[in-house]
C-alpha cells in the first residue's frame, strides 16, 4: 500500500524527465511492476550502487544519482573549506544516461558549493582513479555498471588515493544518503551557474596525456615489443564502450603495431547491440572477434569492458580456434611474465608482493614462492588491493608488483588505484610477444606453468536471488550454511574453516586463529586434498557466489575434481534452499 502512495506521488510530481513519465505510465495497475521498482531505496554500499535504470526509488535515475550525491556532499560539508575545495573528479561510461547523471551529481555538488572535473565524454574507470590522484581531488564519481546488460547502471565512489572510499568514510557517506529519503527536495544548481561560479571544470585531453605518459612505464621489455611486437598479431575490442579511449594510444605508444579493431565494437553505442551481454568473461562476447582473428591470423584476441576496468582474452589453441581464458589464468601469465622478465632484468626487488583477493587461484601463491615474492591475500573488491598498496607507500615495507581478482580484474602500475584493463591490455600484448619470438602462444606459455607448477583449475557457480525476497533467501543461506557444521565436501575432509564474518578460522581438531582481515559475510572451507571452497553474496548483484579451486598432476584429474565438486555444490545448495 505504502508503495502505491509512493508511486502516485511521483506519479503527481511535475517537471519530470519525459523516460521517468513513461516508465511510470507503464507501470500503472501492474502491482508487481510498482512493487519492485518503489520497493525501498537502492542499496547503497561500500562500492557505492549498481541497478535497473527508470523510474521509482529502487532504481537508478536522476532523483536516486541526486540522493547518492547528496550523501558525498552532505559528508564533504563535515570537512574543512580547504579539503571541501579540492572537489570531486567526475567521469562516465557509454551508457544511457550516463553523462546526464555525470552532469546531475556536478550539479548537487554545485548546491554544497563543492568543485568538480568533469570529463568531456567518456572514459575508463581506471583513468577516473588516475584523475583523482592526478587532480589532487578529494573524491571521484563514476558513472558506470560495468559489464552489466543495457538496462544498468551505476554509481561508484572514490576516495583521494584514487581507490574505493574506504570503510569509515563510506559508511559515514551510507548514513548520510539514507537520510536523504526525500528525493523530490534535493537541490542542484544550474549548468550555468556552475559556469558562472568556477563550480565545474571540463578536463579531457589534458588527463589522458597523463595517464599515457604514466601508462609508458607499464611494459617491461622495449627491446622485445620493438623486436618481436612488429610480428604480433593481435585482435582488441572495446566492447562498445570507454576503452576505445585510450587503448589504442596506449598501444601504439608501447610499440604495438600489428593489430586489429573489431570496428563494429569500437562504435559506442549504448544499445551494446552486437553481444547480448557486454562481458568478456562470456564466450560470446568475443564471436566477432574470433571471426576477426581468423581472417588475421591473431595469436591472441583481447577484450576490455563497457567502462574499461575488466579485460577478457581468448588463446590461439593448437588447432588454429580460439579458447577464453579464464580471469585466473590470464592472472597466471601476466604475474609469471612478470616476475621473470623482472628477475631477468636484475630488478626483481627483495621485498616484493603480489596481492590477490582470497577467492582466486593458488597458482599465484606458489609461482610468487618459486620467485621469493610474497603472496597478501584480501577480501573481495579491488578496494583492498588499493589499500594494501597505501600501506606499502606508507610503511616502506613492499614494493607492488602485481593486483588481481580471479573476476578478470588486473593492476599492474599503482598510479592507478583501481583493476586497469589499458594496463592490462599492453601487458598481455608484451606477454603474446614474448611467447611469439620462442614460436609459441600464450596458450603453450599457460601449458609451460602447469607442467612446472601443476594444473589448477577453478570455477564460479552463481546462484541468482530475483525479486523481492532475493535478499532474504540469501541471507537464510548463509545463516543456514554458517550454522552447518560442515565435515566432508564432495568426498573431502574439510580441514579448516574460515569465518570472515566473525574474523576466525577453526581447524578439524577446534582449534581456532584470528583472520586479520575486515569482517565480511564469506565462509572459505579447506578441504584434505588442497581443494578449497568459498561462498559469498555478491555485493553489486542478487547472487551467492561459490567458488571453487582445486589442482592436481594432471589437466583431465583437474578437471574431473572441478566437476565432482561443481556437482557437490549444486547438491548443497538445494540441502540448503
Amino acid at each position: 500500500m505504502i508503495k502505491n502512495e509512493i508511486y502516485k506521488q511521483w506519479k503527481q510530481t511535475k517537471d519530470l524527465p519525459e523516460s521517468i513519465k513513461l516508465d511510470l505510465d507503464e507501470m500503472n495497475n501492474q502491482e508487481n511492476l510498482i512493487e519492485d521498482a518503489f520497493n525501498g531505496f537502492l542499496s547503497f554500499g561500500t562500492a557505492g550502487m549498481r541497478g535497473l535504470m527508470g523510474a521509482g526509488t529502487n532504481r537508478i535515475n536522476v532523483f536516486t544519482i541526486r540522493q547518492a550525491t547528496e550523501g558525498l556532499s552532505n559528508y564533504m560539508d563535515t570537512l574543512d573549506d580547504q579539503t571541501k575545495q579540492r572537489g570531486v573528479a567526475i567521469s562516465f561510461d557509454s551508457r544511457y544516461h550516463s553523462k546526464e547523471f555525470a552532469y546531475e551529481a556536478a550539479r548537487v555538488l554545485g548546491h554544497h558549493n563543492i568543485p568538480s572535473y568533469v570529463f568531456d565524454g567518456m572514459r575508463p574507470t581506471p583513468e577516473l582513479s588516475f584523475a583523482v590522484r592526478y587532480l589532487h581531488a578529494f573524491a571521484g564519481i563514476m558513472i558506470t555498471a560495468s559489464h552489466n546488460p543495457k538496462q544498468y547502471n551505476g554509481y561508484k565512489i572514490y576516495g583521494e588515493d584514487g581507490g574505493q572510499m574506504p570503510p569509515e568514510a563510506s559508511d559515514m557517506i551510507t548514513s548520510f544518503v539514507r537520510k536523504a529519503s526525500d528525493l523530490f527536495a534535493i537541490q542542484a544548481m544550474p549548468i550555468r551557474d556552475l559556469r558562472k561560479n568556477s563550480l565545474i571544470k571540463i578536463i579531457g585531453e589534458d588527463v589522458d596525456e597523463a595517464y599515457l605518459k604514466e601508462a609508458k612505464s607499464v611494459n617491461i621489455n622495449h627491446t622485445l615489443i620493438k623486436k618481436a611486437g612488429k610480428n604480433l598479431k593481435f585482435v582488441y575490442t572495446p566492447l562498445h564502450g570507454t576503452g576505445k579511449v585510450l587503448a589504442r594510444r596506449a598501444l601504439q605508444d608501447a610499440g604495438f603495431m600489428n593489430y586489429s579493431i573489431v570496428a563494429e565494437q569500437t562504435i559506442s553505442d549504448p544499445e551494446f547491440p552486437t553481444v547480448k551481454f557486454p562481458n568478456p568473461e562470456f564466450p560470446e562476447a568475443f564471436n566477432l572477434s574470433i571471426k576477426l582473428g581468423n581472417k588475421v591470423s591473431a595469436d591472441i584476441l583481447i577484450a576490455t569492458d563497457p567502462d574499461a576496468d575488466r579485460l577478457g582474452a581468448a588463446v590461439r589453441q593448437p588447432d588454429g580456434s580460439y579458447e577464453l581464458m579464464s580471469g585466473n589464468q590470464i592472472a597466471v601469465v601476466l604475474m609469471n611474465y612478470i616476475l621473470k622478465a623482472k628477475q631477468d632484468n636484475d630488478e626483481l626487488p627483495e621485498n616484493g608482493v603480489i596481492v590477490k583477493s582470497i577467492v582466486s587461484t593458488e597458482l599465484a601463491s606458489k609461482i610468487a614462492k618459486s620467485y621469493d615474492i610474497k603472496t597478501i591475500n584480501v577480501l573481495t573488491g579491488f578496494k583492498f588491493i588499493a589499500e594494501q598498496i597505501k600501506n606499502f607507500e606508507s610503511n616502506h615495507n613492499h614494493t607492488f608488483l602485481f593486483g588481481f581478482e580471479e573476476s578478470f580484474g588486473y593492476l599492474i602500475k599503482p598510479f592507478v588505484r583501481d583493476k586497469d584493463a589499458i594496463q592490462s591490455t599492453m601487458m598481455l600484448a608484451e606477454v603474446a610477444a614474448y611467447y611469439k619470438e620462442q614460436g609459441k602462444t600464450v596458450y603453450d606459455g599457460l601449458q609451460d606453468i602447469y607442467k612446472k607448477y601443476s594444473f589448477y583449475e577453478e570455477k564460479t557457480i552463481s546462484k541468482v536471488f530475483n525479486g523481492s525476497d532475493g535478499k532474504k533467501q540469501m541471507t537464510k543461506i548463509m545463516e543456514k550454511l554458517r550454522n552447518t557444521n560442515l565435515d566432508n565436501f564432495g568426498n573431502q575432509k574439510v580441514v579448516s574453516t574460515e569465518d570472515f564474518q566473525e574474523s576466525v578460522k577453526t581447524s578439524q581438531n577446534g582449534q581456532q586463529t584470528k583472520i586479520d582481515l575486515p569482517k565480511s559475510n564469506v565462509l572459505k572451507y579447506w578441504l584434505s586434498d588442497g581443494t578449497w571452497l568459498a561462498v559469498r553474496p555478491s555485493g553489486t548483484e542478487p547472487k551467492i557466489k561459490f567458488y571453487v579451486g582445486t589442482n592436481a598432476s594432471n589437466k583431465d584429474t583437474a578437471l574431473e575434481k572441478l566437476n565432482n565438486f561443481e556437482e557437490s555444490v549444486h547438491k548443497l545448495v538445494e540441502k540448503l534452499l
